[in-house]
């Protein structure tokens, strides 16, 4: 059990040694995936930023993803998903224009003008405080693919033990610390899974170094 982000992120750096001398980028997913991204950008010392992702909950039962979006209009939505809770079209219309203006009110606040590092031809590190059923990991990935990332490494301190066959065309590669077989949710591998909150998102950024690869 992690104790808390840190010591997760301190973990997975050490998965992510070998990325060392690539010039990486490291991507932190809000909010609770930058405090961890910081930990794997430091010990990388690698440029730090972050790629804004929402979740697209089911209504009436939010916690549940029927998919995601993120930046740059990316978008990705689980049709099996959308069948077997009846999500109608509209529905799924108003969830994403919710979900839109949230996503747009993070991305001026975590950026606050300055420009998001440039990706083209880097190794991009993906790094998210854990993953369940990966939609807002992909969309994440489905963003940095299409501003030019040349290789991206999806990132997380734990993931489902089944998790490693799904990323697709999205990721070139996992790097996980724990899949366990019993998974329930993320904040089980931590003892302190505490909410991040803007404020603390906007002071990782603030500290991190001048974001130029």
């Amino acid at each position: 059990m992690f104790r808390d982000r840190a010591d997760a992120g301190l973990e997975l750096a050490r998965r992510l040694e070998p990325f060392r001398g690539t010039a990486p980028v490291v991507l932190g997913l809000p909010r609770g995936g930058v405090p961890v991204a910081a930990v794997v950008a430091r010990h990388l010392a690698a440029p730090l930023d972050v790629v804004v992702v929402r979740k697209l909950g089911v209504p009436r039962s939010a916690e549940l993803a029927m998919g995601a979006i993120g930046e740059d209009g990316a978008r990705l939505v689980d049709e099996a998903i959308v069948a077997s809770f009846g999500v109608t079209e509209e529905q799924l219309r108003r969830v994403e224009r919710r979900e839109r203006r949230e996503l747009e009110r993070r991305v001026g606040l975590y950026r606050g003008g300055r420009p998001a590092v440039p990706l083209r031809g880097t190794t991009a590190i993906v790094v998210d405080d854990g993953i369940a059923t990966g939609a807002t990991a992909r969309v994440a990935c489905r963003v940095v693919r299409a501003r030019g990332a040349r290789h991206i490494v999806l990132a997380a301190p734990v993931a489902p033990r089944d998790w490693a066959v799904r990323p697709g065309d999205d990721a070139d590669e996992l790097v996980c610390v724990h899949q366990p077989w019993a998974f329930f949710a993320v904040g089980q591998d931590y003892a302190d899974f505490s909410q991040t909150s803007d404020a603390e998102v906007i002071a990782i950024l603030a500290r991190a170094p001048d974001a130029t690869p």
